[in-house]
């Protein structure tokens, strides 16, 4: 066997392998236990980048690893393939989105394929392939007719550049995140999914989920179930009353004013004939409409000149229009509560309002609020009946006041707002539905569908070109066909459940769904954690409830993994900016410590600024090219780096010196394996044959075993599990350099280690593995091999090392029979002759023995 590793050779010949003999293609077997492990699908703009690579080599680990154990595993790929991206690139490079989309994903999927990822390639499907999206059209009009989905004016988040809708995540100090206009605050028609008829089964399902904490309390905080009261107040001389929900009912004596939003019916009737006010509207509707935003902005408002008149007092407050309102939460306006709520007493601070406590501090004193809201929660005062009551019991006494008076009652709201499907761009699903000549709203009948998306078109600022095209829209006899199209959220909701019969046309969905679903481990970034999850879990209810899957979550398991981090270099402009330098064309000087101390750009040896270290982004010029490490090292020092590194859920910091320490260990290990074939053909194992050597090499071995089974396939960190192979490795080679490693139980001993670090490192090392397997004798490829199972009575020691303290300080090492007598134990400590130096003269007070660790002697 040739001693050089050649990694393109190698991984060449391993993929034409598993390509041959398809591998990886998942067939269903009702009696084998199946694994299907799910990353999140790439949107493909193009090129993978090293989070692409991270998130795709952890979900191949975890699935060749689960092979390994026996298990019937489904791994596939596909493509998230609609949005503005294709859109503005058809713009800027005159070529239509399909053609840009298709080239990309043509790219996209040499460069999977050149990592080796063990997917099922035969289920591959891009999400604008009209024979995936004709059945989220036939879904959507089977959800019409259940009453799950209406149309409604809705004030949305307008992006004038991009000319669609925004969620307001993706609204940016104001501004788009993608064009960086001013967003407007804009009415136009949505169509909507009914997602609030299922918020008490999304929340509560959060329960049956093994999901990191932190993404389920982000859930729970955007469904927001909250228990309050809904109450009214009277404005003199209108007759329409202001509706109000409140979560702080305790509060209620406080109010000082009234706000709503300026959207709001009231706020439009004080402006008619008011330019200012007009003119204030206006600007509110341009405004930040994330809670990040209303939280941090300047609060502004104007007196509308209306009066509300309290509900139990009949005091009269004034009404503003104010920008921390909006019209989507609540019902738009809010009883505003200076004393025990922050931005209520930022707006009162501004416009001189009363600011009133009616909850005393920890120590029943009025608070005080000159600095701020006093918004915990306390007993109440200046609250007339309702002193000297706690929160809970305010809290029922007013709603029972409030109750009595036709004036108020409990409810349980939800912050969760039904899901806006609709989108006024050209690349995406097109809605199925049609309009009458007298105003008819008719979803398309199967017969009608699919609606493809015409694919030759010319894309410009202006507008979806589907608005233009009467070949498109007019179906004749004044009936129109939609031209929005679905929300790319709608595309990646159901992906997870296609995969499993991407192969039927004439269903959506088939029995073979219900045979992989759920998906036992989904992998992807945490900046899903909301709004992707949420609807996913909220279509597979839906699917559930038309009796196409028959479990009531998508995603058992979820894995969130980290960053991609890496060095930044820049130098000032003269205009204030900055312009960034790759990682790769900069030389860095760094300390004995690693740590960077100057770095000069190779392209004029002048100096350039360290940025610090940040996520990987075309931003920052920070990014590294995976084929371009492919390219020099090949795809199996790039995966073990990427899963050496760091745990997955942490930041993986991007080190040129690691990824060559990743290839010098591989270069190390195919020669560990092409020695020890060289030597020649072991004899059978005879473990009563060993010496204390071998037995140690054995034990060495087991013990790596368990800790990488553990690391695997229970904790999933790979870096541990890769770590204790690395230490496997080395005290391999320690022994072949310190006894007879070519003595018949020498070899067979050296046989059973060199297996085992090769079977470990096959998940993560895929092509270098199957050569190795092979090279070592094996008819069976190393994907079909099982998972090396611990023997225990190799871990059983013939004896154990012990550190004897005396008064803590380590003073002698021993060594003893695992199943010594504790007498036998201290004796042989305390004969120690340093320990009786240290000792001496002194009276032994106790003696600690904690088994197969140390004895602490206690004298003075």
């Amino acid at each position: 066997m040739d001693t050089q590793y050649q990694p393109h050779a190698t991984e060449s010949a391993a993929q034409q392998y598993w390509d041959k003999n398809a591998c990886f293609k998942a067939v269903e077997d009702a009696n084998r236990e199946k694994f299907y492990c799910l990353s999140m699908f790439p949107y493909p703009s193009g090129k993978l980048h090293m989070g692409h690579v991270r998130n795709y080599t952890i979900g191949d680990v975890v699935s060749r690893y689960q092979r390994m154990q026996g298990r019937n595993v489904l791994q596939p790929m596909g493509w998230d393939a609609f949005g503005m991206p294709a859109e503005n690139a058809a713009i800027k490079n005159r070529v239509p989105p399909g053609d840009w989309t298709y080239q990309n994903i043509d790219y996209m999927r040499r460069q999977l394929k050149a990592l080796g990822f063990a997917y099922d390639w035969s289920r591959e499907f891009a999400t604008c392939d009209v024979d995936y999206y004709r059945w989220e059209q036939w879904f959507f009009t089977k959800l019409v007719e259940k009453g799950l989905v209406y149309k409604k004016m809705s004030t949305v988040n307008w992006d004038p550049v991009d000319n669609t809708v925004l969620a307001n995540e993706q609204v940016i100090d104001g501004r788009g995140w993608r064009s960086g206009a001013l967003v407007e605050r804009k009415e136009i028609p949505l169509w909507f999914l009914k997602i609030t008829d299922y918020a008490e089964e999304l929340l509560a399902d959060l329960e049956h989920v093994d999901w990191p904490e932190q993404v389920k309390t982000m859930q729970r905080n955007w469904i927001g179930k909250s228990r309050g009261v809904e109450l009214t107040f009277d404005v003199a001389g209108r007759d329409a009353p202001l509706e109000v929900y409140t979560t702080r009912p305790d509060t209620l004596m406080g109010v000082t004013y009234v706000a709503v939003a300026a959207g709001h019916p009231l706020a439009r009737q004080a402006a008619e004939g008011d330019p200012d006010m007009a003119a204030f509207l206006e600007e509110c509707a341009r405004g930040g409409t994330s809670e990040a935003d209303l939280a941090t902005m300047e609060k502004r408002g104007r007196d509308t000149g209306y009066k509300a008149i309290h509900p139990l007092t009949g005091r009269e407050v004034p009404v503003f229009v104010a920008n921390f309102v909006l019209m989507e939460y609540g019902t738009g306006a809010v009883m505003a509560v200076p004393g025990h709520d922050q931005r209520d007493w930022e707006f009162a601070t501004k416009y001189g309002l009363p600011i009133e406590a009616v909850i005393a501090d920890a120590d029943g004193n009025a608070p005080d609020l000159s600095d701020g809201a006093y918004a915990e929660h306390g007993r109440l005062i200046n609250s007339g009946e309702f002193d000297g009551l706690d929160f809970d019991g305010a809290f029922r006494a007013i709603a029972l006041r409030l109750e009595a008076e036709g004036r108020g009652e409990v409810r349980t709201n939800f912050r969760l707002r039904d899901w806006g499907v609709a989108r006024q761009r050209y690349w995406g699903a097109p809605i199925p539905v049609k309009y009458g000549p007298e105003g008819e709203t008719v979803p398309l009948t199967d017969d009608e569908l699919p609606v493809a998306l015409p694919m030759e078109v010319e894309v410009d600022a202006t507008g979806s070109p589907l608005k233009k095209m009467p070949a498109f829209y007019d179906l004749g006899d004044g009936w129109t066909r939609e031209t929005d199209t679905f929300d790319t959220f709608m595309e990646s909701s159901w992906y997870y459940a296609r995969f499993a019969c991407a192969d039927n046309p004439e269903a959506m969905l088939d029995e073979r769904a219900d045979y992989w679903l759920p998906v036992d481990l989904y992998i992807g970034g945490i900046e899903h954690a909301i709004l992707h999850l949420l609807y996913a879990r909220f279509f597979h209810k839906l699917m559930r409830d038309f009796g196409l899957v028959n479990s009531d979550e998508p995603f058992q398991r979820l894995l969130t993994q980290g960053m991609v981090i890496a060095e930044t270099f820049y130098r000032e402009l003269p205009d204030g900016g900055k312009d960034w330098f790759n990682p790769a064309d900069v030389d860095v000087q760094r300390d004995d410590k690693g740590r960077p101390v100057s770095a000069v750009y190779r392209g004029d040896g002048q100096p350039v600024a360290m940025g610090g270290i940040e996520k990987m982004s075309k931003s920052k010029n920070n990014g590294v090219d995976p084929q371009a490490m492919i390219d020099r090292f090949g795809a199996d020092t790039v995966r073990l780096f990427m899963m050496f590194a760091a745990p997955p859920e942490q930041s993986l910091e991007w080190s040129d010196a690691g990824v060559e320490g990743a290839h010098r260990f591989l270069k190390r290990l195919w020669k560990l394996v092409a020695d020890h074939v060289n030597a020649g053909t072991p004899a059978a194992l005879d473990v009563a044959a060993l010496d204390d050597a071998q037995k140690a090499l054995r034990r060495k071995t087991h013990e790596t075993i368990a800790k990488a089974s553990d690391d695997i396939g229970r904790r999933t960190t790979f870096n541990t599990a890769i770590a204790a192979v690395m230490e496997l490795t080395n005290a391999l080679g320690r022994f072949q350099n310190e006894n007879a490693a070519d003595s018949p139980q020498g070899l067979a001993v050296t046989r059973e280690a060199v297996e085992a670090c090769v079977l470990l490192l096959a998940p993560i090392t895929p092509h270098a593995c199957h050569a190795l397997w092979e090279a070592l004798g094996h008819d069976e490829p190393a994907i079909d091999a099982r998972w090396p199972a611990v023997d225990e009575s190799a871990l059983v020691k013939d004896s154990v090392e012990l550190a004897v303290q005396v008064n803590g300080k380590l003073r002698a090492r021993i060594e003893t029979a695992p199943d010594a007598a504790r007498d036998a134990v201290e004796a042989e400590a305390m004969a120690s002759e340093n320990v009786q130096r240290h000792i001496e003269g002194k009276t032994v007070r106790k003696v600690i023995v904690v088994p197969g660790k140390l004895v602490n002697i206690v004298a003075n």
